[in-house]
């Protein structure tokens, strides 16, 4: 909204000062330190009320070390994270660009069900030690798994509905005589286009903003693929239901991601940690397929309007790291099912608008791996109860972390080397934009 008045302000009083906010940077570098502030500095007044209204953690009774101290901290801390998001967002992005408003929307609708899950735990725990019962009991109810699938379920259709279907969502590709390269039809260039011009090195270029579902494959030379090339096969006319694909693809991922973010959610600082680290990388991908000149330079896709993701990827990143002052071990807060399933949806979502979903099992190793610790953990423990009598396990225990807590790790050494894990990951991830 700032954006809006200062634009105002600038256009009709000429107000000094007032076009720093048509810069983007500007403006990114705004939503980094006010979603800091209020982190850090709002954020102990909520876990003060947290405290308060008694809404802490329980033993787990995991045999694991240092759970008796984690006895009472504040969860629900997530709350801290989504308005740290939410409010730099909301002052100082273009409220009109449809990617804001879907990242928006993502973040509101994963950060609801996840308080819901929180909310519904917590009074099962009160109500349960009102009664005497123990954690097992007291933990038994929340919302069900169901239905947290249902929702991540509807939230990745409504993604690929929008970025599959609404006419602001293109990428800009160069016109070479009367056609047009990389996986665009000429069908796709109509006399309504607009035609763009941009003058580099003495030579003009001629592009245009087209609509196809393309995205980038790492480590190939021909670096796009088209997801309508997953049913063209079948006979003609078969590509026009090439939104059934790919708003299926785009719903799996938003759910894998989620859980992922929310299985990794068991150290102190551990998904904030890894969120942050992601979240920085993807920043960089924005960044340069929204401007065209480095997007020419690195010969990749320009996706216009995408730079003013850069701001809500600015306020995500500014959350992580302003939720790790208190986060960190010891943790004085947890961010809860609030924070975890939001983390993973946004940094799938925004993936998935850069074009850079084929790069989610580098970048987002660690929640992969989490996440298949727990598949693998679960399915080797039914295979051999079924086939010798008795359950069998691969780790000492899942998801990952805690084989290694079991190993004797300490759980910031874990966090940490997991955060340098992540680093190393998305710096691969940044490398394949010139190693094809």
């Amino acid at each position: 909204m700032l954006y809006y008045l200062f634009n105002w302000l600038k256009e009709n009083f000429n107000l000094s000062g007032a076009g720093l906010f048509q810069f983007t940077t500007f403006r990114v570098a705004m939503a980094i330190l006010l979603s800091l502030f209020i982190a850090t500095v709002y954020g102990k007044r909520i876990i003060n009320i947290l405290s308060r209204k008694q809404i802490g953690e329980d033993v787990r009774e995991l045999g694991l070390a240092g759970e008796k101290e984690k006895k009472g901290t504040p969860t629900m801390g997530g709350i801290i994270i989504l308005m740290a998001i939410l409010i730099p967002t909301i002052l100082f992005a273009d409220l009109e660009k449809v990617y804001i408003r879907l990242m928006i929307l993502c973040t509101v609708w994963l950060g609801i069900i996840g308080f819901l899950d929180d909310s519904l735990k917590i009074r099962a725990k009160k109500q349960a030690l009102a009664k005497g019962d123990s954690y097992k009991k007291q933990n038994k109810d929340g919302l069900a798994g169901t239905m947290k699938i249902i929702g991540q379920i509807g939230l990745g259709i409504i993604i690929g509905a929008t970025l599959y279907f609404n006419n602001n969502v293109t990428v800009e590709r160069e016109i070479i005589g009367n056609a047009q390269t990389k996986n665009i039809d000429q069908k796709n260039i109509t006399d309504t286009n607009i035609i763009i011009t941009r003058e580099s090195d003495g030579v003009v270029h001629r592009f245009v903003k087209v609509k196809t579902p393309i995205t980038t494959i790492p480590f190939v030379k021909n670096h796009e693929f088209n997801y309508t090339k997953l049913i063209s096969w079948i006979g003609p006319g078969a590509e026009k239901y090439t939104w059934v694909i790919y708003i299926l693809i785009v719903t799996f991922i938003v759910t894998a991601v989620s859980n992922g973010a929310n299985i990794t959610d068991g150290l102190d600082g551990l998904a904030a940690g890894v969120s942050a680290c992601i979240g920085a990388g993807i920043g960089i991908f924005a960044y340069v397929s929204g401007n065209y000149k480095f997007a020419e330079y690195l010969n990749i896709m320009y996706i216009p309007n995408l730079s003013e993701l850069s701001i809500f990827i600015g306020a995500f990143v500014g959350a992580c790291i302003g939720f790790l002052w208190y986060n960190a071990y010891p943790a004085q807060v947890f961010m809860g099912d609030t924070g975890s399933l939001a983390l993973g949806g946004i940094i799938a979502s925004l993936a998935i608008i850069v074009r850079k979903e084929l790069l989610i099992p580098i970048f987002c190793i660690v929640f992969l791996v989490e996440n298949l610790s727990v598949i693998i953990q679960v399915g080797y423990f039914k295979y051999t109860k079924r086939k010798y009598g008795e359950g069998r396990r691969v780790f000492l225990m899942s998801p990952l972390h805690h084989h290694f807590q079991k190993q004797g790790y300490h759980e910031s050494k874990i966090a940490v080397r997991f955060w340098i894990i992540t680093i190393l990951s998305v710096v691969l991830s940044i490398i394949t934009l010139k190693i094809r």
